[in-house]
């Protein structure tokens, strides 16, 4: 395997007056979706070694504008993509053989550090991550790691590590977080799909507030490892793509566990999901979110944009209506688990001093909640599944539906000043719907729902029970080729 390489810096151009300055490289056209990558390999019409080319070409044009990426393998995946070109003119096929991926900054890469976010000297990882061991099994070659907020506990992508990350539809905006570097390099068609990872609606949200499909699984369905139960179980990895096929294809090229996960669910079959008809679906639609103690309900525009989605459904044949799950008091399953989490990371970091005070504020309540406190707040999980799983079970819903955020993405800095206790009233506000399927464990996939007046994106869940990634898989699929999103894309 080759060494992975850092981001290439160069030093300001010097201009000889004797010369007329040379015009600048045209930038290529957004790079196409993760199949059709594959099939065009696979049919000898491009190289690897050009549509890598053309990624780097792309990433580097948006550097100042989007801001997407925190650490490049520019060397080792441009030789990545030369021996995967010798693979295929050989005859060999892989499902991602030499198909660039981007992965999140919260994953191990062998050769780079794992910042997540923060800021301060790492060292680099000596491995790779699981996943990142299954997307080189299937023969993809990984650019490089996107940006993520600190330990990815907001939804935003701002810091002093490495700046803001910026949306694409409009760059005075987030593209929300913690996943929005991954979000923004696929929306910008700057890589064909990436993974992130979602504890508290992170592959979601910013998949909404970027027009993607963001998949997160069941618990254990993607290994976490070199962790074996990230963030008190709250963290999954999940892919953003433009398609659900393309979401499909990820998912099911890095699903698997290793052998010390804790979380073992069986196989599914995601990429045949997506070529399925879903059949007749009791679909409930969900207003009310769960007590966040700020009562904020979804913006008008969301309300407009998601009540839309719930009549297409109707027009498609299912049966929709308005139901409230009994959420319950999760939250006070969620906080604990989400603050240890937290503490558990922070606690890692050589240079505790360099971490966002709200972090640092993070550490000592997830430290005081550890212990009896999150068992206690995991013993509930079996009651919760029972409570809120009977809205499927008794009540015979098959799929849950509602706004994936309840306010349009907020403006870069719009987070910037605030305390600990204000940022997470402002989020718990603006995003008061992902978080219990976190705790819950069980499948949600962000669907494009629309935009705003303005042109921002807006986006909507299809929640389910337990390994119901199938059925959500195909019922987005459904909506896809009926409403054909991936038709839009934001401006060059």
């Amino acid at each position: 395997m080759s060494s992975a390489e850092p981001t290439e810096q160069t030093g300001p151009a010097v201009r000889d007056p004797d010369r007329a300055p040379r015009p600048a490289a045209p930038v290529p056209p957004p790079v196409p979706g993760l199949a059709e990558s594959a099939r065009r390999l696979a049919d000898a019409t491009t190289t690897s070694t050009a549509l890598v080319a053309d990624v780097f070409a792309r990433i580097e044009a948006t550097r100042t504008t989007l801001n997407a990426f925190r650490h490049l393998r520019t060397e080792a995946a441009l030789a990545e993509a030369a021996e995967a070109d010798r693979r295929l003119a050989a005859g060999e096929r892989l499902p991602l053989l030499g198909v660039p991926v981007a992965v999140k900054d919260d994953t191990d890469v062998a050769g780079l550090p794992t910042h997540f976010g923060c800021d301060g000297a790492l060292p680099p990882a000596a491995s790779d991550s699981e996943a990142v061991r299954r997307l080189r099994a299937a023969g993809a070659v990984v650019v490089g790691k996107t940006n993520s907020c600190e330990l990815g506990q907001w939804p935003f992508t701002e810091g002093p590590a490495f700046g803001a990350t910026r949306n694409p539809w409009n760059t005075e905006h987030t593209p929300g977080g913690s996943s929005g570097g991954s979000a923004a390099a696929v929306a910008a068609g700057l890589v064909p799909a990436a993974l992130g990872s979602d504890g508290a609606g992170s592959v979601r949200i910013p998949a909404a507030w970027t027009h993607l499909v963001g998949i997160k699984p069941q618990r254990g369905r993607i290994s976490v490892h070199p962790y074996s139960d990230a963030f008190q179980g709250l963290t999954v990895n999940g892919p953003l793509a433009r398609t659900v096929a393309d979401a499909a294809l990820l998912l099911d090229a890095v699903a698997g566990a290793h052998p010390e996960d804790f979380h073992r669910p069986p196989a599914v079959r995601a990429a045949d999901a997506a070529r399925r008809d879903p059949g007749r679906l009791r679909i409930a639609l969900a207003w009310r979110p769960p007590l966040t103690l700020t009562g904020a309900g979804p913006d008008p525009e969301v309300r407009r944009a998601v009540t839309a989605l719930a009549e297409t459904l109707t027009r498609l044949g299912h049966h929709v209506e308005e139901a409230r799950p009994r959420y319950g008091l999760i939250g006070l399953a969620f906080v604990p688990r989400a603050t240890a989490g937290i503490a558990e990371f922070a606690a890692r970091h050589p240079e505790p001093a360099l971490l966002d005070p709200r972090t640092r504020s993070a550490l000592r309540n997830g430290t005081r909640l550890g212990g009896r406190v999150v068992r206690a707040a995991r013993a509930r999980e079996v009651r919760q599944h029972r409570r809120i799983g009977a809205l499927f079970d008794a009540s015979g819903f098959d799929v849950l539906l509602t706004p994936t955020t309840a306010a349009p993405p907020p403006r870069i800095g719009a987070f910037d000043g605030l305390s600990a206790w204000r940022t997470d009233l402002t989020m718990a506000a603006a995003c008061p719907y992902a978080w219990p399927w976190n705790v819950l464990g069980w499948p949600g996939v962000n669907v494009p729902a629309g935009f705003t007046r303005s042109g921002l994106p807006i986006g909507a869940q299809l929640l389910g029970p337990s390994r119901s990634e199938e059925r959500l898989i195909a019922l987005a699929a459904q909506l896809e080729d009926d409403l054909r999103w991936y038709e839009h894309r934001p401006p060059a």
